[in-house]
């Protein structure tokens, strides 16, 4: 716990277009790691187009370390397959995090993040000011697969206790 600097809420909105890895569809589900801890959506059954609005929640020791995601189809009988990948670097939300900002008008911009080689962003990654918060919505292009991607937003959470930002 004393390494522990809060937590972060991962909501996980949707996939887009992803791959069929069944006959006609997939049972996609999403898989999130760091460092060793590791948390998953709910199967949602034959939709390569889900709607999870799953929260999923990390607990930040290490900002430097990347968040990874894979994108996993549900089998019965047989090992999962995968249906992509990303990975994300924190660090610029925890930075607007930092900023301690209050009373911002609702939807300001605070920071802009472009894709680029080094990200897996498929689009402009705003972060912004929200009812009273900092959050950041991403849409990724998943890697290593022939389509698909998945859209979330960050959200930071304070622990009372813990050393913080």
């Amino acid at each position: 716990m004393e390494n522990l600097m809060g937590l972060l809420r991962i909501h996980v909105q949707r996939g887009v277009n992803l791959a069929v890895r069944d006959v006609v569809s997939s049972d996609p589900y999403v898989v999130f790691r760091m460092g060793k801890q590791k948390v998953k959506t709910r199967v949602i059954k034959k939709n390569i187009n889900p709607e999870w609005n799953d929260d999923l929640t990390l607990s930040i020791a290490d900002p430097s370390l990347p968040v990874k995601l894979e994108v996993y189809d549900k089998d019965t009988f047989s090992l999962d397959d995968k249906m992509g990948d990303a990975e994300f670097d924190i660090g610029p939300f925890i930075e607007a995090v930092k900023m301690r900002l209050e009373g911002l008008p609702n939807g300001t911009i605070i920071k802009k993040i472009q894709p680029s080689r080094d990200n897996c962003l498929s689009e402009e990654s705003c972060i912004i000011w929200s009812n009273g918060k900092v959050v950041q919505d991403m849409f990724f292009r998943l890697r290593n697969v022939e389509c698909g991607e998945v859209e979330l937003q960050l959200q930071w959470i304070d622990v009372p206790g813990s050393r913080g930002l």
